[in-house]
């Protein structure tokens, strides 16, 4: 079980939709002391000169992710530091960006929930979405695949299909010690 004496970081990840801005908050508010930290909102900081992640330059784009990696670990580790249990919501889509994760973590016990309630769950749950927040995204099938293929042997993969919000947050809570553990 995630507590509060034992500030691991808990990086909670999927495809759009998939629902880590719901459960990330849901998870953060059941813990005595956490933090928050959406990679949307940190790469947003960014605002003039912004490329998105899949924006071009491709190679601004790469380096704004990076950034946005960089601020994330950061903002982590000064959480952990001062007794919060950091909760990250972002995409990682491989292997390698979870590595500079876990490398910039440093001691960290590394907790990685990959939220899978499969692609027509998250296209349909995009739709459920307030429209300024949904995120036209044709690339499901792209990242689902390059997901499984780079990172389907780490970390939890968490079929949440047939879960609601607060079941999945619950789980995660209970059960990512024990299962989500990266190093």
């Amino acid at each position: 079980m995630i507590t509060a004496e034992t500030p691991d970081c808990l990086i909670v990840t999927g495809m759009p939709g998939a629902g880590k801005s719901t459960v990330t908050r849901l998870v953060s508010e059941r813990l005595p002391r956490s933090a928050r930290l959406d990679g949307d909102f940190i790469s947003r900081l960014v605002v003039s000169g912004r490329v998105w992640a899949l924006g071009e330059p491709a190679d601004e784009a790469a380096r704004q992710v990076q950034l946005c990696n960089r601020n994330l670990c950061t903002l982590a580790n000064n959480f952990c530091d001062a007794g919060f249990t950091p909760v990250i919501d972002w995409v990682i889509p491989d292997r390698r960006q979870l590595d500079f994760f876990v490398s910039l973590l440093g001691a960290r016990q590394v907790l990685f929930v990959v939220l899978a309630p499969g692609i027509e769950a998250c296209r349909y749950r995009n739709t459920l979405r307030d429209p300024q927040e949904r995120f036209d995204f044709g690339g499901y099938e792209d990242l689902d695949g390059a997901m499984k293929r780079e990172l389907g042997d780490v970390g939890w993969w968490f079929d949440t299909a047939a879960l609601t919000p607060e079941e999945t947050a619950d789980g995660i809570i209970r059960e990512a010690r024990r299962r989500a553990v990266v190093n």
